[in-house]
Parts: C-alpha cells; sequence; structure tokens
C-alpha cells in the first residue's frame, strides 16, 4: 500500500511538470465495455480562458461489430491472443494564432490551420498480459477545404466574440494520409480503487509524424480495461492523469502540407520544437448505458517563439 500511495504522489507531482499536445479516445482510462458504442468529443480553448494555438475540435466515434467487415482493418496489426473492437470516426480540428482580429499574417505565430479526417481503427486487448494496441488510420484534407474558417466564424457571430480576419492566410489544402499506433501495458492495479498503466505512441504520415512515451493513472471506482469482464461495476466514477514526452518530426498544422508548398506562411523546420511534453487530466463518470467526461489539457509550446496553450473539453456517450 506504501508502494502505491508513493506511486500516486510521484504521478501528481510529474503531472504538474509535463503540459500537452491533443488527446486520444482510446485510452485505457476511457474504456466502454461494450461492443457497440457511440461517443462525441468537443474541445475548445474556452475552456482554458484563451483564443489561440488548438483552438477546437470534435470527434464522432462509433464502435460496432459490423465495422470489423471494414477492408481497411486489413491494414492494422493483430496481436495473437486478444480481443478486438473495431471503429469509425470523424475528427475536425482547428488552430489560430493570438490574434484572430487581424487580418495581417502574424510573423512569429502560428498560421491558422484546419484539418478533416475519417479515422478507422481497432482496439486489440490481451486480457492475459493486460495489454492493449490501437491502431488507426486517418484519411482527410487539410486546408480550407476542412472549412475551418466557416466553423470559427459561425461561432464567434453566434457567441458575439471577436470575428477572426485571417483565415485567407490559412494552410492550403493538402492531402491527410496518416498511421497511428498506440501501445498500453498495465504496471499496478489495486482492486478497482487505482491503475497505473505505461504507454508509448507513434504516428506518421503527412499531417503528424511523431513519438511519444508516457504513462496514465486513474483512481476512484473503475472497471479494469484489460479484462473480459463487461460490468462489475454498474456506476464509475474516477480521477485520471495522463503525462507524456513527446518527439516531433513532421507538422503540417504549423510547416504546411507535403505536397502543396503555396500555404503563404508556415513555420520553418529549424523553428519546431523537436521535444515537447503534455500533461492531460480530468473526470470520468460511467453508467450502465452512459459515458460522460470533462478534461483540461495544458500544452508546452511547439514553436520557438510560440506560447504554452491550455484548452479542455467534454465526451459525451451511450452503449447500444
Amino acid at each position: 500500500m506504501k508502494n502505491i500511495i508513493f506511486t500516486l504522489v510521484f504521478v501528481f507531482a510529474i503531472s504538474n511538470i509535463l503540459l500537452a499536445q491533443k488527446i486520444e479516445n482510446t485510452a485505457s482510462f476511457r474504456d466502454i465495455k461494450s461492443d457497440s458504442y457511440f461517443r462525441f468529443n468537443y474541445d475548445n480553448d474556452y475552456f482554458g480562458s484563451t483564443d489561440e494555438n488548438y483552438t477546437q475540435g470534435y470527434n464522432f466515434e462509433l464502435v460496432a461489430p459490423f465495422l470489423e467487415k471494414n477492408p481497411v482493418n486489413k491494414l492494422f496489426l493483430k496481436p495473437k491472443n486478444s480481443e478486438f473492437k473495431y471503429g469509425l470516426s470523424i475528427e475536425h480540428i482547428g488552430f489560430t494564432p493570438f490574434r484572430i482580429g487581424s487580418p495581417e499574417i502574424q510573423l512569429d505565430d502560428r498560421p491558422f490551420a484546419a484539418a478533416i479526417m475519417l479515422k478507422s481503427f481497432s482496439i486489440a486487448t490481451d486480457t492475459i498480459h493486460k495489454s492493449r494496441l490501437v491502431s488507426t488510420l486517418s484519411i482527410g484534407l487539410i486546408g480550407p477545404g476542412a472549412f475551418g474558417k466557416e466553423m470559427q466564424v459561425g461561432i464567434h457571430k453566434a457567441t458575439g466574440n471577436t470575428i477572426p480576419l485571417g483565415w485567407q492566410n490559412q494552410i492550403k489544402n493538402d492531402v491527410v494520409l496518416n498511421y497511428e499506433l498506440i501501445y498500453e501495458k498495465q504496471l499496478v492495479r489495486y482492486n478497482d480503487l487505482f491503475a497505473l498503466n505505461a504507454n508509448s505512441k507513434m504516428q506518421f504520415g503527412t499531417l503528424f509524424t511523431n513519438a511519444s512515451v508516457g504513462f496514465n493513472t486513474s483512481f476512484g471506482i473503475i472497471n479494469s480495461a484489460f479484462t473480459s469482464v463487461k460490468s462489475k461495476n454498474k456506476f464509475q466514477v474516477y480521477l485520471f492523469l495522463q503525462p507524456s514526452v513527446n518527439v516531433i518530426g513532421y507538422d503540417a498544422t504549423l510547416q504546411g502540407g507535403l505536397f502543396n508548398d503555396k500555404s503563404p506562411y508556415t513555420i520553418s523546420s529549424n523553428a519546431i520544437e523537436r521535444f515537447t511534453a503534455q500533461s492531460n487530466y480530468g473526470l470520468i463518470l460511467q453508467t450502465k448505458a452512459l459515458y460522460f467526461e470533462y478534461f483540461i489539457t495544458h500544452l508546452t509550446r511547439e514553436f520557438k517563439t510560440g506560447s504554452s496553450a491550455k484548452y479542455g473539453g467534454i465526451k459525451i456517450g451511450f452503449k447500444f
């Protein structure tokens, strides 16, 4: 028990040091014990009282048995002795500089950028060795075709906020094709009250190329994501922390697409911060049929003249 308390204190300390990029839906603490569910995710820097960097994102996620027939699944790794879930999601993300009301290019700040993607994914859970492997393929578009301008201007008009005037300077249209692998391994678990897991991630493609290592911890009333038991606790409520460190290879939201070099303004390769860090934390409630999450993410600067950032969001899901 002393070791668990020490580990918990250590995790809290590290999480206050590390800052963050974006988070994924497939971490074990976000597991929904069902073969069929829908979940909606909405991010906004409004939750962090800012309006810059990663400004907004949403994701519609569907997991269902019939998606096992998706031909894209042939591209995914299939570890032996694992249980599989298959899913599809639609994701939209947007980025802005600090002075969104200026029509001019803002040198030394990040460019306006937006991307929209269709994601196919599989979650392979090894209940014997207590590990998970997530494979994801993203296909989409970065640029004006992702309607980032229309979405942000519409929201700001409806809410009476500053109208963004610099979207004409955004990253130009280019293809998004990305492949991602996430591996997670359970390290410590104490009854249904505390869990500590190690995780690593690698993604490569035309939108993001990077890798990360870290861990996540959860404490409260929580079922295990590494077991076949569907609903040991009918009601779950728990806190989570998820810090990690990242190595950055390429970021099209800063550097522009790989094939279209017509963007009016980008961040040069030598100005990119090659090492970043992250910390996500929040609260999750789960009932027999429903899922609710509130989270906050802190971000270190992603380029040398940039600034750290903060955003938050909610996730709402249900089984069917």
